[in-house]
């Protein structure tokens, strides 16, 4: 009897032994998620917005790449930084990818704010863009997509631009990272979408005038599909210069995809409270359905 009950009882510590183990396993390993989650997107906002305006050069932008990279990494994507200079200013592009294949999408979005809130009715000396809109709202996209995407999709390449808002500031132009970058591609991506201010809660996207018929007739179809045409609007409205141009000037299929009526834009409003999950959530399903259907 008595060793019946010590069999008994190893055989249960066993049990709970292989339990554990197989918990243990399941929480290191488990996959990223498999749908877009604007909720968790916001998430990425608010932490962005906890570092203060990322401005390139500055300690904030600094933690902006170590959090920008740390998602990348726990998602399971590889990323580089691409360290350069642009007219005379640093450059720091960061370029994530999944597999060892050649790019044929890019998705891009830039991550820096801008150092002056000149938009601002009475501008304050000093005064920078906190950015929660402008910026912070188009890298949690990205780095949704990231935790969201499955594996087999057309090879997809993420990139964090820097240097897009300060033109006109100090000698800076407009869109130097994402100039720096495709001066330095060496492939040519067959469509690149630009997230820009996309978090707006109420947000109205227009078609930009300057970018690709063909590829912005698409992605406002498949927003259609899922029910997004209110947000999507089949109109066209505003002619932007913006990280799309550089594509567009080297003869690459590319969208601005971007709520221009925003606004808190480059003003010191432009703060989390202004950014909606929902509307993350429609983008980024728009360009999660997108991007499956591309292969």
């Amino acid at each position: 009897m008595a060793m019946r009950r010590t069999r008994f009882i190893l055989l249960f510590l066993s049990g709970i032994s292989l339990i554990g183990i197989s918990v243990w396993l399941f929480v290191k390993f488990q996959r990223p998620s498999s749908s877009f989650d604007g909720q968790r997107a916001y998430k990425d906002v608010l932490a962005q917005m906890e570092l203060g305006p990322r401005i390139t050069g500055s300690t904030a932008h600094s933690e902006a790449i170590k959090y920008i990279q740390a998602e990348l990494k726990h998602a399971g994507w590889n990323s580089e930084l691409q360290q350069t200079t642009w007219s005379g200013f640093q450059v720091q592009n960061i370029i994530a990818t999944r597999s060892d294949a050649v790019p044929q999408i890019i998705i891009g979005a830039h991550y820096d704010s801008r150092m002056l809130a000149d938009q601002d009715a009475s501008p304050q000396p000093g005064a920078a863009v906190p950015g929660a809109n402008d910026g912070a709202s188009g890298v949690a996209i990205l780095l949704e997509l990231a935790r969201s995407l499955p594996a087999n999709i057309t090879p997809t390449t993420l990139v964090f631009i820097d240097a897009e808002d300060n033109g006109g500031i100090g000698g800076q132009d407009w869109l130097m990272g994402s100039r720096a970058y495709v001066a330095s591609l060496t492939f040519r991506p067959r469509a690149v979408v630009i997230l820009d201010m996309v978090g707006d809660a109420n947000l109205d996207i227009y078609m930009e005038r300057n970018s690709d018929p063909s590829l912005t007739s698409a992605i406002w179809a498949q927003a259609e599909a899922l029910g997004y045409q209110k947000q999507f609007i089949p109109a066209q409205k505003y002619s932007m210069l913006d990280d799309h141009t550089p594509f567009i000037e080297a003869g690459i299929p590319a969208v601005d995809i971007i709520d221009f009526d925003y606004p808190y834009w480059h003003t010191s409003a432009d703060t989390a409270d202004k950014v909606s999950p929902g509307s993350l959530q429609i983008v980024g399903e728009t360009i999660r359905a997108w991007l499956i259907a591309q292969q």
